[in-house]
């Protein structure tokens, strides 16, 4: 008897698979709608969250005029194009971020889709997949990156990562360990709960001790505390590997940028980016290709034969 799982690893040439590929695309549009409608929300997250404002109510309003947007102008992606990026009722312009998070929103959830492994439409992305007996991992890689992109851009504004972005992301580290062991690549529940224990310890003792001895040397705040709990709570969610690959490449990503900055003449704009962002940037890395980065990174530190 032919199976779900049969269907899914079945040839497209084949009649199952003629049935799979319209579902597998319909599916995917969904995904990129739904993503899109996340991101939407998130803008309202990272506008109200520092400001200490309810997220639920009251509903959108132009930041100009004070008029209440109504639901067909709050279209994700689309009624921003379709009103030229410009308030129907003052025409003040719209801010184009709130565009860029709804689409940065659609497309890193599509990509965590990819990693499902159904037809493999896009193999060269090389996408650490997801077993079809792992499938809840998607949400829990959904909500990571919806914090990841709300951290983010509320750091880049404010300089303050939300404690519901970083403590909310230990605790949701250590809360799906033991329910979904495969997140530390473990079968077993309590192997997974001592992964995440240790990896929350190592991030959160790892950066905070850089942040004392920054502290002691420049006599001045090195590290927020901010980045410290961030670190912990990508421990938690991936375990001590990810700690060391989410500094190794944060700091260098960093390093890049502040060189570019630098050959530029915009010294200014060097000390004002969070270091916040380039952690987040590292950690999403993990989640896509953790694994093959972490190999290739072994492979670089073992001496040549």
């Amino acid at each position: 008897m032919t199976t779900p799982a049969d269907w899914v690893n079945m040839d497209l040439t084949q009649g199952a698979g003629l049935l799979v590929k319209p579902l597998y695309y319909l599916l995917t549009a969904l995904v990129v709608a739904w993503g899109a409608c996340i991101g939407s929300f998130l803008n309202v997250c990272i506008y109200r969250i520092p400001r200490e404002l309810s997220v639920i109510s009251p509903r959108s309003a132009c930041p100009t005029c004070g008029t209440m947007i109504a639901w067909y102008d709050n279209v994700p992606l689309l009624s921003y194009l379709l009103l030229r990026g410009n308030c129907r009722h003052c025409g003040s312009p719209i801010s184009p971020r709130y565009w860029i998070v709804e689409g940065l929103t659609a497309a890193l959830f599509l990509l965590v889709w990819l990693k499902m492994p159904i037809l493999h439409p896009f193999p060269a992305l090389g996408l650490s997949p997801i077993t079809p007996q792992h499938w809840p991992l998607l949400v829990i890689y959904w909500i990571v990156i919806s914090g990841a992109v709300l951290g983010s851009f509320v750091d880049f504004d404010h300089y303050i990562l939300p404690d519901r972005v970083t403590l909310g992301g230990i605790a949701l580290g250590l809360a799906m360990s033991p329910l979904f062991p495969a997140l530390h690549g473990e079968t077993h529940w309590l192997r997974a709960l001592m992964w995440s224990s240790v990896g929350a310890v190592v991030g959160w003792g790892l950066l905070w001790g850089v942040a004392i001895v920054g502290r002691l040397i420049f006599k001045k705040e090195a590290m927020g505390f901010g980045d410290v709990k961030l670190l912990g709570a990508i421990g938690a969610l991936f375990g001590s590997k990810a700690v060391f690959f989410t500094i190794l490449i944060s700091s260098f990503a960093g390093s890049i940028v502040g060189i570019v900055l630098v050959l530029a003449g915009n010294r200014t704009m060097q000390s004002r980016i969070p270091f916040g962002p380039y952690i987040m940037l590292a950690a999403l890395a993990w989640l896509f290709w953790g694994p093959t980065l972490w190999t290739l990174y072994l492979d670089l530190l073992r001496p040549p034969l």
